[in-house]
């Protein structure tokens, strides 16, 4: 990534995660369509072209992806949104629906707490996992995530979805009945998809200035 670009990309206030599987990316473009089903909120377009992931992209994707529990952002990695990339790629998906993202130490603690449980050094926590389904070829998303051998693979057929994470590579299966109900409830009435976009940008911003 050259000098401006992560210049950008800080002056955003983004905390992005370049390990070794996003220095080894092809260097081309990458596109995805999302939706949060959480929210309603979509992503649609290129997040990076051969220098990099490209911040204004990520800006919104920070945001897409936030804990929408307690409405803050996170760290994102973008070997993550790789790794997505890839999997929509060889299961030939249009869109992916996100079920969770980040998630705060708080919120984690929290769903730790259920019946359902969570890991409590969870990958979602450091921006490095996605809860994701989709209309169709969800086996098949699993089967090519596994075969990739790029992290964590969890399979969740009942509630009918996959997690995919970038730490230790490791598969696994669980019923998760309800897992998916409990992970999109919030916190009371959200606020406007725009105003909350604006605001929480213009936090990513002052954070970003107060610690430098």
């Amino acid at each position: 990534m050259s000098l401006r670009r992560r210049e950008l990309l800080l002056a955003a206030g983004l905390c992005l995660i370049g390990g070794a599987a996003a220095r080894a990316a092809p260097a081309t473009g990458r596109r995805l369509k999302l939706r949060n089903a959480n929210t309603g909120e979509t992503f649609q377009g290129p997040y990076r072209d051969e220098i990099g992931p490209i911040p204004a992209a990520m800006e919104d994707l920070v945001v897409l992806l936030r804990d929408h529990h307690v409405n803050q952002i996170g760290p994102l990695d973008v070997a993550t949104l790789d790794f997505l990339a890839d999997v929509m790629a060889a299961t030939g998906q249009g869109s992916a629906l996100i079920l969770s993202a980040y998630r705060t130490p708080q919120t984690n603690a929290k769903l730790a707490k259920t019946r359902f449980g969570v890991a409590e050094r969870s990958q979602h926590m450091f921006g490095r996992a996605l809860d994701v389904t989709f209309d169709s070829r969800l086996a098949d998303a699993r089967n090519a995530a596994r075969g990739m051998r790029r992290g964590g693979v969890g399979w969740y057929p009942v509630s009918h979805f996959i997690h995919i994470d970038t730490g230790p590579t490791r598969n696994w299966e669980l019923d998760g009945r309800g897992f998916d109900t409990l992970l999109a409830r919030t916190l009371g009435p959200a606020p406007p998809v725009a105003s909350r976009m604006a605001r929480l940008r213009a936090l990513a911003r002052r954070e970003y200035l107060s610690r430098h």
